[in-house]
């Protein structure tokens, strides 16, 4: 605890006189360009990992990077979805999974879990990616892991085109949908690429060009 006292002191007397200026309009209001969904695990910093700074990502975090499909019941993520697109106008929406989590691993074993119920249910909204694999392999085993963590980004990325102001923005073009998963040992990001039907590594799918912008050639 005394490195994070520590480290509120330092910002207020090194970092924030600094960038008084970002922090004044800050103060008046947000307009995120991203909507950034991950995991809640202590070792990922989206802002660390993206570069980016405040205001840039409106960032929501929970066990497993979950996006519970849209229902008549309010909860913390439905609300911040919500009010992410179709208030602040976010135009591209991350789901971001990581290298080594837990939440995946006990996806992988729910019955390891019967002492953690709520962890246990909430972790229900991995089944589809559970199932998926086992399919394809017949069983499910820890070595599955990685394959299990790509594969429910990507459920998760179908769950959050149930949410009706996401399906609306999508439906007119305003919205953008990228699944990626981080690699804590190695830092790099694979991005899913519909073409290919693969993670890749994030210049291949992007290529270096910003969110968006298309080449010479249109493409």
């Amino acid at each position: 605890m005394d490195h994070v006292i520590s480290g509120v002191a330092k910002f207020q007397k090194e970092v924030f006189p600094k960038n008084k200026e970002v922090f004044q309009k800050l103060a008046n209001g947000q307009n995120p360009e991203v909507l950034f969904i991950t995991c809640a695990d202590s070792r990922i910093d989206p802002n660390l990992v993206t570069q980016t700074g405040p205001g840039d990502l409106f960032i929501c975090r929970n066990a497993g990077n979950i996006v519970p499909p849209h229902s008549n019941h309010t909860g913390g993520m439905t609300a911040s979805i919500e009010f992410a697109v179709a208030a602040l106008g976010v135009s591209h929406i991350i789901i971001c999974g990581h290298s080594d989590c837990g939440a995946m691993k006990g996806a992988l074993a729910p019955e390891k879990l019967d002492a953690l119920p709520h962890v246990k249910d909430w972790l229900s909204h991995c089944r589809c990616a559970t199932e998926v694999v086992k399919e394809k392999h017949g069983e499910l085993t820890a070595d599955h892991l990685d394959e299990v963590t790509k594969e429910n980004v990507l459920q998760q990325i179908q769950h959050i085109r149930t949410h009706p102001a996401v399906a609306a923005k999508i439906a007119t073009k305003q919205v953008q949908l990228h699944g990626w998963v981080y690699d804590i040992e190695s830092g790099n990001v694979r991005c899913y690429d519909e073409k290919a039907e693969e993670f890749r590594l994030l210049q291949e799918v992007y290529g270096g060009k910003p969110f968006g912008q298309k080449d010479s050639k249109g493409e």
